[in-house]
């Protein structure tokens, strides 16, 4: 099982961007230590012919998917698969005693009939998907810190929720005005042969897609309204920039209290997040930027006050795969074991 007081674990979908982030962050990290690597269609290969720059560090080589072999070596699981495969894996790991993290969307909505409206297929785990935990670990900490089966934000989530959760919970908003434009770059789309994620194709270009029906809008919609106490809706608007990584969402919402200034929110805000290690409230006049949270687990919120159109705009900064997906995997995977949010995530990025 590795080294003494380290928690074997496992990734399924160890090939993709998300895997591989995984197996650099778990590399490092004290409490954990990755005993397997699943994908059926890269097994048998060694972990490092996908990703070469891993020769001599990674020694582990790609297995076929057995979920019997997987839950007797691992006590944790992350799921990095495309949507529609975790829900056939995680009850058998689960019933298993795993303690399962799925980076997909199968497992982040209360309500299945919303995840089969938007993401289609049939689903026969709803007793399982009825205990799965939303892993967003700043708005949900202490059920993350009990749970068995974590479903990990989206990534356009996150950083749309962390600029939006202070001004719902505290009533600051008219709900229904808040509007998302959010850009990603091209990792976001995972690492497949798309025409559209070609370099000759998006280099020097920037466009919209998903326009009023992208899929994260009924995730956002879900946590919103509990955030809210009511059920809301808000426009959200994905777009795609010729970088690697990174995400930057700009949120725009009428303030319920005109009299309200940029210095009020950056102090409610500060509050609300005052025992989130991830979440960092800049100061006034300061709007962040990608290229600071690339390679770091960090979310940068900046916040401004117009005062002749009684919005707020709150600017909200994440790389993408880290506090997107595999960072929060793990900060939730933290949680889930007792240890301290931080262990293992890095905290500083590479700049510039």
């Amino acid at each position: 099982m590795g080294d003494v007081g380290r928690v074997p674990v496992g990734i399924i979908g160890a090939s993709g961007y998300g895997g591989v982030q995984l197996v650099r962050l778990l590399a490092d990290h004290p409490g954990a230590e990755v005993v397997y690597l699943g994908g059926d269609s890269s097994a048998g290969k060694p972990f490092s012919s996908l990703y070469p720059h891993l020769t001599n560090c990674i020694d582990l080589t790609v297995e076929a998917i057995d979920l019997d072999k997987i839950a007797a070596k691992c006590e944790v699981v992350f799921l990095s698969l495309p949507n529609g495969l975790a829900c056939n894996m995680a009850p058998t790991l689960i019933e298993k005693g795993c303690k399962v993290l799925d980076l997909s969307a199968d497992y982040r909505f209360e309500n299945l009939e919303t995840y089969k409206a938007w993401y289609g297929g049939e689903r026969s785990d709803s007793e399982l998907a009825a205990t799965a935990v939303y892993g967003l670990p700043e708005l949900y900490r202490d059920r993350i810190k009990d749970a068995q089966l974590v479903g990990c934000a989206g990534c356009y989530v996150t950083a749309s929720l962390l600029a939006l959760a202070p001004l719902l919970k505290q009533g600051l908003i008219v709900p229904e005005t808040a509007i998302i434009d959010a850009k990603s770059g091209t990792s976001g789309g995972g690492r497949k042969a798309e025409i559209n994620l070609l370099l000759a194709e998006a280099e020097g270009s920037l466009g919209a897609y998903g326009v009023g029906r992208h899929r994260h809008t009924p995730e956002i919609e879900q946590i919103c309204s509990d955030l809210a106490g009511h059920d809301i809706k808000v426009q959200f608007t994905p777009h795609l920039i010729p970088m690697v990584r990174g995400i930057l969402a700009t949120v725009y919402a009428t303030l319920r209290d005109p009299g309200l200034v940029r210095e009020d929110l950056i102090t409610i805000f500060s509050a609300f997040y005052r025992n989130s290690p991830w979440v960092k409230v800049l100061p006034a006049g300061v709007y962040p930027q990608t290229k600071w949270a690339c390679g770091t687990n960090l979310c940068y919120i900046g916040i401004e006050v117009d005062p002749r159109t009684d919005r707020v705009i709150v600017l909200s900064a994440i790389d993408n795969l880290i506090k997107g997906q595999a960072g929060q995997g793990i900060q939730c995977m933290n949680l889930m074991m007792g240890w301290e949010e931080t262990l293992g995530l890095p905290q500083l990025a590479f700049y510039p």
